[in-house]
């Protein structure tokens, strides 16, 4: 064993030592490397951030919650389903939330919601394109905003539908750039609604409504100003009181709406029950898909840095087969010269794909803030980069190391010469 270390750091000194002597070859392949390892690492760090992004948008409509809307998320309930079926049927509606409220035993929290987009104006100051939800009182339970400032709406005054208003956080700052916005009183659907809270910064999501740039306002006060029925993207959800729970409530809910409904025992449902797992299904193959082609870019990326070591290490050994004569004809076992130049290969590889990994670490902070999700480097795919590195230096340097291994000393003094 201790022959075997010996053996291997004389065989990583030799390989230092002709890295630093040939410095114009070792910058010249230690650029293939780099690129290659930087693709491959890049692709798969934009990759997993965005996967990561997507999948905690797609959770954080609730892992736990049921919707019951118009249109289903994915392709419906039987596969192929006429358009015009969905087109047809009725919008959610208040009245059946509340009648719900009353048939569930698995619900915790039930909400009702639609929005509307607006222009929202204070004094001289206005956002438009609001997306002004239009929500119930246990909205604010199921989706767990934090506060910036003020309260959210109490139930009471849902009840009464009074003319309040939350504010998401970038509505607030077009509005009140100076701050002060509790208590003052926005223009809105023609009205004066009093400002009452703001939701806390949250950041924009892959999927969902952009909480920054929406307000939140009861239901029953937009009941006076217009009719609830038919409202474009209404829905009601409901929070099951756990995940083990979420089938048992989904069973209930479907009997539930249908008897709300007076559907007949034989006939489709007329609305749809959406849930997380819709979402997160179709994201499994689509990711897959995505991984594979990333897999293949990188892999291109990573054979032309291979073919570029493998050449240099050719040549590598045809310069040096007078070396390889000496050492042979001096007693060096071919198993010494095999790893001296494999030594080599992999150290050039690994250098390469350090610096690869370091680029990408360095340009993932700008790339952030470019994207509209956090890109970061995983500790998962330094070590892959570096492992593929590894690979790589052992798969290119192999056949001219067992080359180099094989020659004859008297032929290799003699080439050499």
């Amino acid at each position: 064993m201790i022959i075997f270390f010996r053996i291997l750091s004389e065989s990583f000194q030799f390989a230092l030592h002709a890295l630093v002597v040939n410095k114009l070859r070792t910058i010249l392949s230690l650029l293939g490397v780099t690129i290659g390892i930087l693709t491959m690492v890049s692709v798969f760090t934009i990759f997993d951030s965005l996967e990561k992004s997507v999948r905690g948008s797609v959770e954080s409509l609730g892992t736990n919650v049921v919707y019951v809307q118009k249109w289903p998320w994915g392709v419906g309930d039987g596969g192929d389903y006429p358009w015009w079926k969905y087109y047809q049927r009725p919008q959610p509606t208040p009245s059946e939330m509340h009648r719900l409220e009353k048939k569930l035993r698995y619900a915790e929290n039930i909400a009702f919601a639609f929005n509307l987009s607006q222009t929202l104006k204070f004094e001289r100051n206005s956002v438009e394109a609001v997306t002004v939800n239009s929500v119930s009182y246990q909205y604010f339970s199921i989706w767990d905003y934090e506060l910036f400032a003020g309260r959210f709406v109490s139930d009471a005054e849902f009840r009464s539908g009074i003319p309040v208003i939350v504010l998401g956080y970038e509505v607030a700052q077009g509005l009140f750039p100076s701050g002060g916005a509790i208590g003052k009183k926005v223009n809105i659907l023609g009205r004066k609604l009093k400002v009452i809270g703001i939701v806390k910064k949250q950041g924009q999501s892959l999927v969902g409504s952009d909480v920054d740039a929406s307000a939140f306002v009861p239901v029953n006060y937009v009941g006076r100003l217009m009719s609830l029925k038919n409202q474009n993207g209404a829905l009601i959800m409901v929070r099951a009181s756990s995940e083990k729970a979420m089938a048992a409530l989904r069973d209930e809910l479907e009997g539930a709406m249908r008897a709300i409904r007076r559907i007949k025992p034989k006939a489709d449902n007329d609305f749809a029950l959406n849930e997380v797992s819709i979402i997160s299904n179709g994201l499994d193959s689509l990711f897959s898909i995505i991984g594979i082609a990333g897999g293949v870019i990188a892999g291109f990326s990573i054979l032309v840095g291979g073919f570029g070591i493998a050449n240099i290490m050719f040549v590598s050994v045809r310069e040096r087969t007078n070396q390889i004569g000496i050492q042979k004809s001096l007693g060096a076992k071919s198993h010494f010269i095999l790893s001296q130049f494999l030594a080599e290969s992999v150290v050039l590889c690994l250098i390469g794909g350090a610096l690869g990994i370091v680029i990408v670490g360095l340009a993932a902070p700008p790339l952030s803030s470019s994207f509209d999700f956090e890109v970061s480097l995983s500790f998962k795919n330094i070590l892959l980069g570096l492992g593929i590195s590894g690979v790589i230096g052992i798969l290119s340097g192999f056949i001219p190391a067992f080359m180099a291994a094989k020659l004859n000393p008297v032929e290799a003094i003699r080439q050499g010469g």
